[in-house]
């Protein structure tokens, strides 16, 4: 399949967590079924962009990863098995799983009902990648960068002197799945790359550009990875879902990749079954939800009451990080813990005018026939489609409010 503006071009301009989520489901979880659900948090109708994003998405349905692009995920993942190498050669992606359509007057996009989840996993960041740029290329066609460019020339000049006057900090970006573009997207990159020192801008979350620039490749999970556990009642109860899902981890990775995220039940559950052995064993956690200062303070606190230095460990912040609230960050926790920053839309997206980015998310909302959900630390970033499930996790996990 042909068209003239391809948005996706490889299957490697996606984000690095979904390849080692990825490893983790074809290990352990080959045979499981899910559902995927699309939505939409701005007040935003995309029904008049359905036919390009169904255009665009069967393009992607057309796409193989290359020699060269597997070669470079197996000398960036040594860990990865040569079964993982050869299951992503013949990987494909099938148009027949995606359900899109319109409902209630507006776009529906999500997964058919019962999907192999080591399959459909693929399709989340591309499906917001593509949402995003069809909704900017009709919104705001010929959109001038000049004041864009401007707004980065400044935050790679803050991001210099703070590095070299003040203190050390690394930062990465992680916009992939809601980037304006993704010319954008390299363009800002390559500044970054050539015109920051590489032990400050640290690397991408995208596969794609970091091995086009040479820099790093960073990502660990999302909240699917431990939203699946939920769903494995054959396995382990709700209550045990977070624990069995970062044992699987640490069985998979025996010591790399030991960011854990913190978000998926809410941080104070987390906090419950992240007990001395895990607190050990992962390197550190990262932040996605809820106010960063009380999130690390806690943090610090749980670190010191098992009797770890939290020098030793690290607080990735990546919910909405600006770079003043990143030299906030810095200020309040140097010396205390570690800490690095993954930034999206205030970085790449940052254009300087009133220009409206999409807030969008896709996430699993049923696991082999069971709902899972996610319950968030902000207001409205939690998902689930089953209030009666939702109630009875926030029961067993002792959740007494949420936003």
């Amino acid at each position: 399949m042909k068209i003239d503006t391809p948005i996706i071009e490889s299957l490697m301009d996606t984000d690095k967590y979904k390849f080692t989520m990825g490893y983790v489901f074809f290990k352990e979880f080959s045979d499981l079924l899910v559902q995927y659900k699309f939505k939409n948090r701005s007040d935003i109708n995309l029904l008049p962009f359905k036919d390009e994003i169904i255009e665009q998405l069967k393009y992607l349905c057309s796409l193989r990863f290359t020699n060269e692009e597997l070669e470079f995920l197996h000398l960036r993942n040594p860990y990865f098995s040569r079964a993982y190498i050869e299951f992503l050669k013949n990987l494909k992606l099938n148009f027949d799983y995606l359900d899109i359509r319109e409902k209630d007057g507006d776009l529906y996009i999500g997964t058919h009902k019962d999907v192999p989840l080591i399959f459909t996993t693929w399709f989340e960041i591309n499906v917001l990648t593509i949402v995003e740029e069809v909704y900017t290329r009709h919104t705001y066609p010929n959109f001038d960068y000049g004041e864009a460019d401007k707004i980065l020339d400044k935050k790679i000049i803050d991001a210099k002197e703070y590095f070299h006057n003040r203190a050390n900090f690394t930062f990465a970006d992680f916009i992939t799945r809601r980037r304006v573009n993704r010319k954008r997207h390299e363009t800002v990159l390559g500044r970054l790359s050539s015109e920051l020192p590489s032990n400050c801008f640290v690397g991408t979350s995208n596969v794609y550009f970091a091995k086009k620039f040479d820099i790093g490749d960073i990502g660990t999970m999302a909240h699917e990875y431990l939203q699946v556990g939920q769903g494995l009642t054959d396995q382990v109860t709700p209550l045990g879902s977070q624990r069995f899902m970062l044992q699987k981890w640490a069985d998979t990775y025996r010591g790399t990749l030991g960011i854990a995220l913190t978000d998926v039940v809410g941080f104070d559950a987390f906090l419950r079954d992240f007990d001395l052995y895990f607190a050990t064993l992962f390197s550190g956690c990262r932040h996605d939800s809820g106010d960063p200062f009380e999130w690390c303070e806690k943090l610090i606190a749980h670190y010191e009451k098992l009797g770890i230095n939290p020098n030793s460990k690290t607080a990735v912040f990546s919910d909405s990080v600006s770079f003043p609230l990143m030299f906030k960050l810095i200020e309040r926790f140097r010396g205390r813990i570690n800490v690095s920053f993954g930034i999206g839309t205030n970085l790449v997206n940052d254009l300087g005018c009133d220009f409206k980015t999409l807030q969008m998310v896709m996430k699993i909302i049923e696991c082999n026939g069971n709902p899972v959900a996610k319950i968030s630390d902000s207001a409205g970033k939690g998902m689930c489609e089953d209030p009666e499930y939702l109630n009875y996790l926030k029961k067993v996990f002792k959740i007494t409010a949420r936003r």
